[in-house]
This record gives C-alpha cells, structure tokens and sequence, in this order.
C-alpha cells in the first residue's frame, strides 16, 4: 500500500498521484481517454476530458469493468461534490444489477443521511465511525480484496481494517454515479 507520506505529498502539494501511485505493478483499469474496458449501465452522462471520467445527470448508473476479480487491490483517485453519492462496488454477481446482496459497495457518500455505512464504509458489512469526509478534493481511495478479508484506506487512514466476510467471491468492478458531480481520474488494479 501506498505511504501516508507519499500520499500528502502528491497529492496535497501538486494535485496529481505521486510517483508512488503508479508504481508498484498497478495496472490502470482506465486509460484517460474513453471507457475501453468499461460497461455503462444507466443512464449517468459519463463522459472524459482531460484525462478526467465523470459524470453530473443521471439516474443511478454505473460503469462495470470487462473483466472480473477475486483477490486485488485496487486504488482509484475520485472527486465528489458535497451532495454526491458514489461508490465502488467490487466481486459484483451481476452485470445489471449492483446493490450490497449481490457486492461489496465501498461507499463514497458524505452526505448519507446516516453516516453508519458513509464515506469509507463497506455498506451492510462495516461500519465506518467516525466516518471521513471525501467531498470536494481528489481523493486516493484504496481496496484490498484477498479472500475473505477486506480493507478500506482513504487518504492514507484504515476505515476498515481486514473485516472478514465471504459473500462475494469473485466478479467485475463498478463505479457508481448516484447523485450530484462524480470523478475519477486514476483506477488502477494489482491482481494477487
């Protein structure tokens, strides 16, 4: 995992990943320029300028990988408005339908009307508290998914730290437009 120094430093003094972000043996799930790689499901207004995916009208919609996953980890550089409400959904069982039976939704939503499953939280699996806040700055949001054992990292601090949960095995990646303005601009995967 990226250091909490390496982080600060990259991204709070130049507004861009720092070298240690890209290093390391990620692969990049998005390449900046279009969504090769990507499904849309929804009617979300994802679009890409600038090396930036984003999306600002919509339903609920989400933009599923082509390939599945079983044991990663997986670090994405977002952006949300104050009111937005995204997420990540990792090892979804289905390719249309995404929703915590079916996934692990690691939430990305600061203004969720309770803050239990919140910004940093793994929703219905574990709790978040006190829950950070995402809005209005980029973030390095960091997934590890090995076995039955998942950690959340936002900005460098653990929100959730190794919690044990088998329900979901294996499947795609998907990235959640739900309300207000949502982007992404690095996704990146090591495959363990």
């Amino acid at each position: 995992m990226i250091h909490r120094r390496d982080l600060m430093l990259g991204l709070a003094a130049t507004g861009l990943a720092s070298p240690a972000v890209a290093a390391g043996g990620f692969q990049p799930l998005f390449n900046g320029r279009d969504l090769t790689g990507w499904t849309p499901v929804g009617d979300a207004n994802w679009s890409v300028q600038d090396g930036i995916l984003a999306a600002d009208k919509g339903a609920m919609s989400f933009l599923v990988s082509d390939a599945s996953y079983r044991d990663f980890d997986l670090r994405v550089e977002l952006w949300i408005s104050p009111e937005a409400n995204s997420g990540v959904f990792i090892r979804c069982s289905d390719r249309q339908t995404f929703n915590p039976a079916n996934a692990y939704e690691i939430n990305v939503f600061d203004a969720r009307p309770d803050p239990t499953y919140g910004t940093g939280a793994i929703v219905d699996v574990a709790k978040v508290s006190p829950m950070p806040r995402a809005a209005g700055r980029w973030s390095l949001l960091e997934i590890s998914a090995r076995g039955d054992s998942l950690t959340v990292v936002l900005n460098g601090e653990k929100t959730i730290d190794g919690v044990r949960n088998a329900a979901h095995a294996e499947g795609p990646i998907a990235l959640q437009y739900g309300s207000g303005v949502v982007k992404f601009r690095r996704v990146e995967i090591q495959v363990a």
